[in-house]
């Protein structure tokens, strides 16, 4: 594997910046000149790989889709059924709620309903962590330790009530009541799934 080119990693940067200005201020009030103040540089070096705020929300996406993306892979020689059960513990937990700030994620999803162009990059983010969940689902069919007719379908219902739970969540300030839920969620995945609930 090559070493990123500076443009990588200047682009890296920027969107870093993006991120962390947003979460502070708000993505709508996160502009250009914010951003370059975050990384005290002339707003020219940010135009420079980035033309628009447009495309650097774009490249903000395809951060957030790594960040949730890592939650997947799972550095093991470990059976296919007990990765998928790390999966499931990850992203029933504090940890896939960590990986993104959860102003930043909804600021940017509000922007689906005015962008096409961005609505069509939220909505690639949001299939390509089911199609993630899916190959896992796979991986234990092949294996013979999971039974589904569709693990597509199943992904699908999966999240469906992962994204409900968050959805939920970011109201509730209790962490008590925030855990509660969570592992009711992650019990009704784990009955879709036909398999035996384990505390993480």
């Amino acid at each position: 594997m090559g070493r990123k080119s500076i443009k990588d990693i200047r682009q890296q940067e920027i969107v870093r910046a993006l991120y962390k200005t947003a979460k502070a201020e708000g993505l709508h009030n996160a502009s250009i000149k914010k951003v370059a103040d975050e990384m005290n540089v002339n707003p020219s070096l940010i135009l420079h790989y980035f033309k628009t705020k447009e495309d650097l929300i774009f490249a903000l996406i395809d951060y957030i889709l790594n960040r949730y993306l890592n939650i997947y892979t799972i550095k093991s020689n470990r059976s296919a059924i007990d990765q998928l059960m790390e999966v499931l513990n990850n992203i029933f937990s504090r940890k896939w709620n960590t990986l993104v700030s959860d102003d930043v994620y909804y600021n940017c999803f509000t922007l689906i309903f005015r962008d096409p162009l961005i609505q069509k990059k939220y909505r690639q983010l949001h299939d390509s962590l089911r199609e993630s969940l899916t190959e896992h689902l796979e991986a234990c069919i092949d294996e013979g330790s999971l039974q589904l007719d569709d693990p597509k379908i199943t992904a699908n219902l999966i999240y469906t009530i992962l994204e409900g739970a968050y959805f939920y969540l970011c109201m509730v300030p209790d962490t008590q009541t925030r855990t509660e839920v969570m592992d009711q969620h992650k019990k009704h995945a784990f009955a879709i799934l036909g398999m035996e609930y384990k505390e993480a």
